[in-house]
């Protein structure tokens, strides 16, 4: 019965996500009907809608949902290992690492981002991200591991690292050119401005293997989840397992950033809503926890998009309108 439960509510869910997808293909400066969206599709548009789908609005939607998959599941690990409902990567320093190595590399010379997708910036903004990300982690996991991982203690140094990161990306942006800063600002943001086929067909299959592995893991990540004490005591190896987790939680938050910049609350919102509808045990809740991420952010990037047309603000900040006060119930109610 309540596989039966679980499973209507995934179909709802879905069905939801493709209401809103066809919403994205729809507006915009040229605005195509649900219809023509469909005909589209199967490959019956004109021209012009073909080239406004396929090249512009396509790549965006598609970008969005694997950025959000990717954060909603790091986002549902880090909060099965801290034991803590706060936990999400941009909120310790996860984000933030990625960040200040693409923002290092902007205020470097490049010119390079978004506007050209030479092989060098495809295949090097996800390895400068995951290299920023490693060495934020790696500095909180050093900072926070004086007698073993405390989750507590792992969150507090986070926010803590993730505070002196974004201090040090604002120091350079204050040293860049008015077009680079403000590229950067709208990048630091989360911005889908600038999606391509080229960083779907590069952060696509990274996403889905790493959410593979943590789905055959995720028994474990139940385990982990109970406390240090009973883990330990059904013969899990807690530190290892917590690493590896940790890892997994690092790469896919990495990937999302390299490619749609620094977009918080999404790791949070997520996770927490699908917990609420499928119940804590991770291998139902994280492919859930991808979908609502997903809904959430093609329909903020709806928003973002068109709102105040032909002016695009960051999508970040739309999440962020939504995210931040229930961050605030979250806090209130963990009291």
């Amino acid at each position: 019965m309540k596989e039966k439960k679980n499973s209507s509510k995934m179909a709802v869910c879905l069905l939801l996500l493709s209401a809103v997808i066809i919403i994205a293909l729809m507006v915009g400066s040229y605005h195509i009907s649900p219809v023509q969206v469909i005909q589209t599709l199967l490959g019956n548009g004109n021209k012009l809608q073909n080239f406004t789908i396929f090249q512009i609005r396509l790549p965006r939607v598609v970008l969005a949902v694997i950025v959000a998959s990717a954060l909603g599941v790091s986002g549902g690990i880090l909060q099965g290992i801290t034991r803590n409902p706060l936990a999400e990567p941009g909120m310790i320093g996860i984000n933030a690492g990625a960040a200040l190595f693409v923002v290092l590399w902007i205020w470097a010379g490049t010119t390079d981002y978004y506007s050209t997708l030479p092989l060098f910036t495809v295949l090097g903004m996800p390895l400068l991200a995951i290299t920023g990300s490693l060495l934020s982690v790696g500095l909180i996991y050093l900072l926070s591991s004086k007698g073993g991982i405390r989750p507590v203690r792992f969150i507090l140094t986070g926010i803590g690292v993730n505070g002196g990161i974004l201090a040090v990306i604002t120091f350079y942006q204050l040293s860049m050119s008015k077009g680079d800063y403000n590229q950067v600002l709208t990048w630091t943001n989360g911005s889908l401005w600038g999606s391509s086929w080229n960083y779907i067909l590069l952060t696509a299959p990274l996403v889905i293997l790493l959410i593979g592995a943590v789905l055959f893991r995720s028994k474990n990540l139940d385990v982990l989840a109970l406390g240090d004490e009973l883990a330990a005591g059904v013969g899990l190896s807690v530190a290892k397992e917590r690493l590896l987790f940790l890892l997994f939680a690092t790469f896919l938050a990495a990937l999302a950033t390299s490619v749609a910049g620094s977009i918080a609350f999404l790791g949070l919102l997520g996770p927490q809503i699908a917990k609420k509808l499928t119940g804590p045990a991770h291998g139902k809740m994280l492919p859930m926890a991808a979908l609502i991420s997903s809904i959430l952010l093609v329909g903020a990037d709806v928003i973002a998009k068109n709102l105040f047309s032909p002016i695009e603000i960051p999508v970040g900040i739309v999440v962020s309108i939504v995210g931040v006060p229930y961050f605030i119930y979250l806090m209130i109610k963990e009291r």
